[in-house]
Parts: C-alpha cells; structure tokens; sequence
C-alpha cells in the first residue's frame, strides 16, 4: 500500500471538503504516486481518480418515529415529564377546555329541543360561573330540575 497523504491533503483543498472525505480509486495508486502538483490531481479529479464522497447526514428516522409515538401517546410517563401539571396544561387551557365542552353540549341540547331557551339560558349562566365539574355533572344537575326532555 502506497502513501498518498499529501495528495490526500491537495485533493480535500481543491474539492473543499475534508481529508477523509476524499476517495481515491485503488486500482490508480501507483499512478497517484507521481501526482505531487496541484494541477495532477486536478486531473485526476476529472478523470474521475480522485472524487469526493457524499456528506453522510444525520438520519431523521428515529426522530420521526418518536415523534409519531409521541402523537400516539406514548412517552408520557411520569419519568418524561418535565413541568408541573399546571405548566404542561395551564389552568386557564383546563378551564376553556372545560367550558367549551359545556356550552357545546347545552347547544346540542337546545337545538334538539331537550332543554328550553330560558333553561338554556340559565345554565349558561351557570356553566361561566363554573358550577359544574364536569359534562356529566351538568346532565345530572339537569335531570335533577327535570328540565331535561327524553325525546
């Protein structure tokens, strides 16, 4: 094996790359031997000696599958979190989260008939003042004011 560093080190200059990204075909060697000027391995450049390889990037695949767990719900636990409760879901996201979902069912309701506009009215009242706990609490607190129709 022949030592070809200092046509290495032209070659990754004139290529503008690195010197272990220079490629340097094994069957021209001994006919490298003799290149010590610039203008040789520029040569041997275009016969297609001496080449540069491809930058090897850095490979996404793993990032996207993590990333497409991640929307699956996977990597949640407690050892991945890094916030309190309330920074990873405020408390002001909570309660529009909350609210939202409220008003949409007395919506549904109203539009179905189920409650009356002036019941639908009240417990909007009641839904911003933040009685209900939940969906299911406003339902049951309808039911229990027998304001609730089963059509």
């Amino acid at each position: 094996m022949t030592d070809l560093v200092n046509q290495r080190r032209l070659a990754a200059a004139i290529l503008k790359c690195g010197v272990n990204r220079v490629w340097i075909d094994p069957e021209s060697t001994v006919d490298l031997e003799e290149a010590v000027t610039r203008s040789d391995i520029r040569h041997a450049i275009r016969v297609g000696v001496i080449a540069a390889k491809p930058v090897r990037g850095v490979s996404r695949a793993r990032a996207k599958k993590h990333d497409e767990e991640l929307r699956r719900g996977r990597h949640q636990g407690p050892g991945s979190r890094k916030g309190t409760p309330r920074s990873r879901l405020p408390r002001k996201d909570r309660w529009m989260n909350l609210v939202r979902a409220q008003r949409r069912l007395l919506r549904q309701l109203r539009e179905t008939k189920k409650i009356t506009p002036n019941s639908y009215r009240i417990y909007y009242r009641k839904v911003k003042g933040g009685m209900f706990r939940s969906r299911a609490h406003l339902v049951s607190s309808l039911k229990l004011a027998n304001l609730l129709k089963e059509t």
